[in-house]
């Protein structure tokens, strides 16, 4: 097995780079991880019976690969963070740079960590203009780490809230986390968000590079609603846009370049997934919920017109700490504040802190209880913390 050091990974010829031995082409690279159940170590002699060009040995290794991989490529890069909105943004800002004609890399889902965004970075081609790599964390140093591989060119933040709060103890913890894509920017690069972001001052100050804002009174965010009305709904989404058009605008990409992609626009995975059964419309957001997205997802399902009721089946939310009563109580008052019929609630705390009409204990017993429920007309949004399988609702 190749060590360390062994290969040349910035000028090495392969075809891209896998985690899963079942996926090796000839010319791929095989990376070897340890995980909780798999070791791929294990794996190697039928990765290279597949005709693997080399094995990187475990996540430093995959580190080093992917940053000299990165620094041979003539691509921009363009990291993505926030506390909620970034896969949308990303896939967003993707998509407008397309609408120019760039070619370009963007991360899968939210293949976002320190597996995720190497191994993006390994199967980004060789001529592509541009990579939108999407850059999450949980715990402090994590952004650091990423920004180390990927040397943006330019930084997203779409938004500032409480998601994993329990690890950055507050608002202004989570916003130097986010920041430190900011700080990494050369001169010559863009910090772009929005004006009306939580932490924007403390978010400015600390960019090395100039700062591009999406003003909240800028006449095409009322275009950007009409367009993403029926496909993506809600206000944080105009303002997810807003912020991917001026990124794309600081690369040449025009206005009505950008609002001629959103005819055809649509997220990946269970996000804004709107099914139609037996008359009911089920809105599956459960890709992940943290308090901020949960609040914006039962705003948004308010303002969408119902024939019948409006059923909020609501779920656990994790990584909160000692404010997890404190959230999860305020996304049920926000609940009952926006006047849903009925509120379905699964898991402990779910039942107990937004304190459901109807209790379950889990996704399937949730799937049972609203098929007793539910009637021709009604709207149901479906939305909890992805570990809570909430999809298995609409299965």
């Amino acid at each position: 097995m190749e060590g360390r050091g062994e290969l040349d990974f910035a000028n090495m010829k392969f075809s891209g780079a896998t985690l899963d031995s079942r996926q090796v082409k000839p010319g791929m690279l095989f990376v070897a991880v340890k995980g909780e159940r798999v070791d791929g170590h294990d794996f190697i002699p039928q990765a290279l019976s597949a005709g693997a060009a080399g094995i990187i040995d475990g996540r430093e290794e995959l580190a080093a690969a992917a940053k000299a991989y990165r620094a041979s490529l003539p691509a921009k890069v363009i990291g993505v963070t926030g506390s909620a909105g970034k896969t949308t943004t990303k896939e967003l800002l993707a998509a407008f740079l397309r609408a120019d004609c760039f070619k370009v890399h963007a991360t899968a889902g939210n293949y976002n960590n320190d597996l995720g965004l190497p191994l993006t970075i390994l199967n980004a081609p060789r001529d592509a203009d541009f990579l939108v790599l999407e850059m999450g964390t949980n715990h402090p140093g994590e952004i650091a780490a990423l920004v180390d591989v990927a040397r943006p060119d330019a930084g997203v933040i779409s938004s500032i809230g409480t998601a994993h709060i329990e690890f950055f103890k507050s608002q202004d913890g989570i916003a130097d986390e986010k920041g430190t894509l900011f700080r990494v920017l050369p001169p010559d690069g863009v910090a772009v968000m929005a004006r009306d972001n939580a932490r924007y001052e403390r978010l400015k100050a600390m960019s090395a590079a100039p700062v591009a804002t999406a003003e909240p009174d800028d006449p095409v965010r009322s275009r950007l609603a009409a367009a993403l009305a029926v496909r993506l709904p809600g206000r944080h989404n105009v303002s997810n846009a807003h912020i991917a058009l001026t990124c794309a605008k600081h690369f040449g990409v025009t206005i009505e370049q950008c609002l001629s992609t959103l005819a055809g626009f649509s997220l990946p995975g269970d996000r804004w997934r709107v099914v139609e059964r037996d008359g009911v419309t089920y809105i599956s957001d459960c890709y992940n919920a943290n308090p901020t997205s949960m609040v914006v997802a039962l705003e948004t399902f308010a303002e969408i017109p119902v024939r019948g009721r409006r059923i909020a089946a609501l779920g656990d939310m994790f990584e909160l700490g000692d404010v997890a009563e404190e959230m999860h109580r305020s996304v049920g008052r926000r609940a009952r504040e926006l006047k849903m019929d009925m509120i379905v609630t699964a898991g402990e705390q779910a039942n107990e802190w937004i304190g459901g009409d109807v209790r379950c204990r889990d996704s399937e017993e949730l799937r049972n209880a609203l098929a007793g429920i539910v009637r021709p007309g009604d709207a149901v949004l479906v939305k909890a913390s992805h570990s809570m399988h909430f999809e298995k609702v609409l299965c």
